[in-house]
């Protein structure tokens, strides 16, 4: 009992860290960005990146919980912010660009890799896209990553597995925003060049893990420790990829589903055959996430992150206006009370405004 209490103690510790250190270093990086970004010559451009910040700050907020990892403290702030924005901002390009052409998604993600290695230098990243003049912005957000990057003692260690997680982040980018008619049978079999290794997932599922950042940004935190060995990086990226890569994007499309039906875009919960056979599968991505997390070096601040997924996004208010309080409850109660806790809290800040 004893040890429980102060369990949750040192995550209660860890989350008001979170909200009153970590949250004002986000926001601040986000306003340096979109001021940034404001001032591209190709007003598309800009507009893209003005709306990526805008409506998506929270995957920013979110992401940046990693910078506590350790004993980093917030200083992973700079480097979670720029590559998330660079995420976020190539996907409002892919998506409301009017543009479907993967040769052009693919060459813009070569900026999403090229942040992972500082030994590149930014290449011509809209090559083969129709708009062109961002200002040096998305060029900027790789050299930010890059000069993080070089100052963490370990990252020579987690580089390959970053990559890797990235290369795969690039590949379901790609397809999926690609022609409608195509996107369904390109993932498909893209996922069956890799469904040996994970047998236990349906196509969509992998895909759903393929788009998650979180692996990274584990990998990255963990390379702020001397010493780091390749196998404990390795570890990392099996403990996150697939289950909680997983879950982090199935909740995120969960939520989502009315908003992509309106949109005409993939869902990925779309593709389960019910409610029911949803729920089993979420519940199932939660378990196996909480065993993952309590396996990974420092495993209080890893369940710290899975038990925060579910009280995160279900704590928006698109889960009542869908009907999804069952599947709700049911994962909130397999998180427990620390869930509940968290989920109150976010319940809390989405009134302030906050996330």
């Amino acid at each position: 009992m004893l040890d429980t209490i102060r369990t949750q103690g040192r995550r209660l510790a860890l989350v008001t860290r979170f909200v009153i250190r970590v949250f004002p270093l986000v926001e601040k990086e986000l306003g340096r960005w979109r001021e940034r970004i404001a001032g591209a010559g190709d007003r598309e451009l800009a507009a893209q990146g003005v709306a990526s910040i805008e409506k998506k700050r929270f995957h920013c907020l979110g992401g940046s919980f990693y910078s506590l990892a350790g004993e980093a403290d917030g200083d992973l702030v700079p480097f979670i912010v720029a590559f998330q924005t660079i995420s976020d901002y190539l996907d409002n390009l892919c998506d409301r660009t009017g543009c479907f052409e993967a040769d052009a998604f693919r060459q813009l993600h070569t900026a999403f890799t090229g942040a992972l290695n500082p030994d590149l230098e930014p290449g011509d990243y809209y090559r083969l896209f129709s708009y062109r003049d961002d200002g040096g912005y998305l060029a900027a957000l790789v050299k930010e990553c890059h000069g993080v990057l070089r100052r963490l003692p370990s990252y020579g260690v987690v580089k390959s597995d970053a990559l890797r997680l990235a290369a795969l982040y690039s590949d379901l980018q790609t397809l999926k925003h690609t022609y409608l008619p195509l996107r369904e049978g390109l993932l498909q079999n893209w996922f069956s060049a890799h469904s040996g290794d994970f047998p236990e997932l349906d196509w969509w599922e992998f895909a759903a893990a393929a788009g998650s950042t979180l692996g990274i940004f584990a990998l990255c935190a963990a390379a702020g420790q001397p010493g780091l060995t390749a196998a404990e990086a390795r570890a990392i990226t099996e403990g996150y990829f697939p289950w909680i890569c997983g879950l982090h994007i199935l909740l995120d499309y969960l939520i989502d589903q009315e908003e992509d039906r309106k949109g005409g875009d993939l869902n990925f919960v779309s593709y389960y055959p019910g409610p029911a056979a949803c729920r089993k599968r979420l519940a199932l991505f939660l378990q196996r996430s909480l065993e993952a997390a309590a396996a990974l070096p420092d495993p209080l601040f890893h369940t710290t992150v899975v038990l925060g997924l579910p009280a995160f996004y279900l704590s928006d208010p698109k889960v009542r206006a869908q009907g999804l309080e069952e599947t709700a409850e049911l994962l909130l109660s397999i998180g427990g009370r620390e869930t509940l806790s968290m989920y109150r809290l976010c319940r809390f800040l989405r009134g302030l405004g906050k996330i």
